[in-house]
């Protein structure tokens, strides 16, 4: 079984953040930067919300707000799920899948450890279902002795 930690030791362990108090253009422009569709948000060490890029199309765009003018706290998603690095990937897809959402923040010693999103998820399940069936393959073709 493929875990979180197995994910991040392959993609990196780099999760970033943004404070409730910054403008959402801010957190735009480090998503940019970075090729991000979200940011944790973070107070005093502690996971506040998530801002996503459809927390911006849905809560500035479509309600005629201004990106540049509006604190992240009052469009981020406060209702966060996380996962640790024990958690299995098949775990993440079921919670992503139930919970409609795209990204876990990672924790780890009640710290955050990294971010997996659904795309890093759905790689690490299709890999692994390749090395399953290769070895089947392979198991049935009589190389394995």
């Amino acid at each position: 079984m493929i875990t979180v930690k197995d994910i991040l030791d392959q993609k990196g362990h780099a999760a970033w953040t943004i404070g409730p108090g910054a403008k959402v253009y801010e957190a735009l422009e480090l998503m940019a930067r970075e090729e991000l569709g979200a940011l944790i948000v973070v107070e005093k060490d502690e996971i506040v919300g998530i801002i996503s890029e459809r927390d911006y199309a849905r809560k500035i765009i479509l309600m005629g707000r201004q990106s540049q003018d509006t604190p992240v706290r009052e469009i981020m998603t406060k209702e966060v799920y996380g996962v640790r690095y024990e958690t299995t990937a098949d775990e993440c897809m079921a919670l992503m899948t139930d919970k409609r959402i795209r990204h876990l923040p990672v924790c780890r010693e009640g710290r955050l450890a990294g971010v997996v999103s659904i795309g890093d998820v759905v790689k690490a399940v299709m890999t692994d279902q390749q090395v399953k069936i290769e070895n089947l393959e392979n198991y049935i073709m009589g190389k394995y002795q």
